[in-house]
């Protein structure tokens, strides 16, 4: 099987068809989306086309790679694009195969049922200790080629730590992934496409970002072309320098084998269709590529650490509008500092929206990993509105404003999270009160989408928005949601014989206190008004 050349690529099509598809078929105008039987599975395949596209194409000016954005390539010309790099995408054969370790041979070791190359599967600890209570072993025990390429690819760009020598993703466990998404239409829908080609930049702006684009031979791009070891010395590491740019979209850190050689027929446990060549188990060796230095993915955002710039990672409570500023305008205060992904960077700064001619929405997803253990799956899709038709000065401004507001948000949070807190159990009370969180957040949402869509489309027709009117709108709304939160759905649903009236009214009164005072309007940069000049004690003397 070949990945380049056969059809294994599961689509949605624009009259709610299903299709598997080859890479060469991307451009096609009735695909919508990927339709995998996974969300994990969708994300990698988005990223697997993103990749290839990048690592393919010959685009090098705005101009050809906007003419490409309007008028799709045809079949014939993506398979010319493909044709020089079929040879490192055999799934299976005695040569090199797609993400697997090209010294490995199913007889160099223990097979691993075909079940763990899943992310949330349970982990040999779990198993051992007989914990795995809610992802049960044994439920995936055969994969069709097609979800066994899915399934290993997926592992490989997300990889969380596999205990020890067992390497993590060249962005870490769980990596957060945020893609440009074409926002079509009803009578114009958008083709997936258009979709992927917003997310590949023409090719010496990606290559200026880090790798060695002299570094030609297939291995410095494709890691499975070759012995690790002519990338990696025993117990050493990998840096950008090291390989080619286009690495970054086909990093390996697990050293990994499917077994071919042991196949057997039946539905596939993932999408459900017969196989007679369903893979039901690999072989595995740790100490893969160690991916080390600053590294940059494309496709993630990066926050600022002690140790430099590392890529955000989905954390509990989930993806939601609190996010948006960082994941599209990028954000720096005095807490933190979050550059958005390259190629969201590199469409604004570089294309526009007006030149593009194309309406915009930003897909983020990744797994929220503890170590080994995958807590959830995240993703979620934010409008971006016409933000692409403001100037650079309007989205300055623009990330001023939307810095306060979610300032704002995050204070008004604390002070509803310390509340409820206080009615329910008084003084310092330990435990998980992200609900809480949430549950704000959720509730404030449509407010702060209103507000910002009408703020985009002040800027993009030039207009001056009143910031103060629109900050005392956004005060009420998180006044608003979170007393309804404290008084109906979180202090006030619980039984009353159950609950300490007093405590509850003194949290209230805090409450409602601290969201009318000072600091939530200094965060909202809104005016405060001046406190009253105390008199001194020889004044009031005096008058009396």
């Amino acid at each position: 099987m070949n990945l380049l050349e056969d059809a294994w690529m599961p689509v949605r099509l624009h009259d709610g068809g299903r299709e598997w598809i080859g890479p060469r078929q991307l451009s096609d105008a009735r695909l919508a989306a990927f339709d995998a039987d996974r969300p994990d599975f969708n994300g990698a395949l988005a990223q697997f086309a993103i990749g290839l596209l990048q690592t393919a194409s010959p685009v090098d000016s705005v101009i050809a790679w906007r003419d490409l954005l309007k008028l799709p390539p045809d079949e014939a010309t993506l398979q010319a694009w493909f044709a020089p790099h079929v040879g490192a995408f055999e799934l299976d054969g005695d040569g090199a195969r797609f993400m697997q370790d090209f010294d490995l041979r199913a007889s160099d070791g223990e097979p691993v049922g075909i079940g763990s190359l899943l992310i949330e599967a349970a982990s040999g600890n779990a198993i051992e200790r007989n914990s795995d209570h809610f992802i049960k072993r044994g439920q995936v025990k055969g994969l069709c080629p097609h979800c066994a390429a899915l399934a290993l690819f997926t592992l490989q760009v997300s990889a969380p730590e596999g205990g020890r020598g067992n390497r993590t993703g060249l962005r870490g466990g769980g990596p957060l992934t945020t893609l440009l998404v074409a926002d079509g239409e009803p009578n114009a829908p958008r083709s997936l496409w258009h979709s992927l080609w917003l997310n590949v930049q023409e090719r010496h702006s990606f290559e200026a970002v880090g790798g060695d684009p002299g570094k030609s031979e297939r291995h410095f791009t494709f890691p499975w072309a070759a012995s690790i070891h002519g990338l990696q010395r025993d117990g050493g590491q990998i840096t950008p320098i090291q390989v080619h740019p286009a690495h970054v979209f086909w990093a390996m850190p697990r050293r990994i084998r499917l077994d071919f050689d042991a196949l057997g027929a039946g539905q596939c446990d993932v999408c459900g269709r017969e196989s007679d060549r369903r893979v039901q188990r690999y072989v595995a060796r740790n100490r893969g590529l160690n991916y080390k230095g600053p590294w940059q993915h494309p496709l993630s955002p990066y926050y600022e650490s002690k140790e430099g710039m590392l890529p955000l990672h989905p954390q509990p409570g989930g993806l939601g509008y609190r996010h948006w500023m960082g994941w599209v305008l990028g954000m720096q205060n005095d807490k933190r500092k979050v550059e958005r992904a390259a190629v969201v960077q590199h469409f604004f700064e570089a294309v526009t929206q007006r030149r593009a001619g194309i309406g915009l929405r930003l897909w983020a997803f990744g797994y929220d990993m503890d170590g080994m253990k995958a807590r959830c799956w995240y993703e979620a899709t934010v409008p971006l509105y016409a933000l692409g038709d403001c100037s650079p000065q309007a989205q300055k401004s623009l990330r001023e404003d939307v810095g306060a507001w979610l300032a704002g948000a995050e204070l008004a949070a604390s002070y509803l999270r310390g509340a409820v807190k206080d009615a329910w159990f008084g003084g310092d009370a330990r435990g998980d009160f992200s609900f809480i969180d949430a549950s704000f957040w959720g509730r404030t949402e449509p407010g702060f989408y209103a507000m910002l869509k009408e703020r985009i489309q002040a800027a993009g027709e030039g207009k001056v928005m009143d910031g103060a009117a629109t900050g005392e709108r956004w005060l009420a709304t998180l006044h608003q949601v979170a007393e309804h939160l404290f008084d109906v759905d979180l202090v006030g649903a619980g039984p009353i014989e159950r609950q300490n009236p007093a405590r509850i009214a003194k949290a209230h009164e805090q409450l409602m206190a601290s969201l009318r005072g000072p600091k939530l309007r200094t965060e909202l940069k809104l005016p405060v008004a001046a406190k009253p000049a105390r008199k001194s004690k020889q004044a009031a003397v005096k008058a009396a």
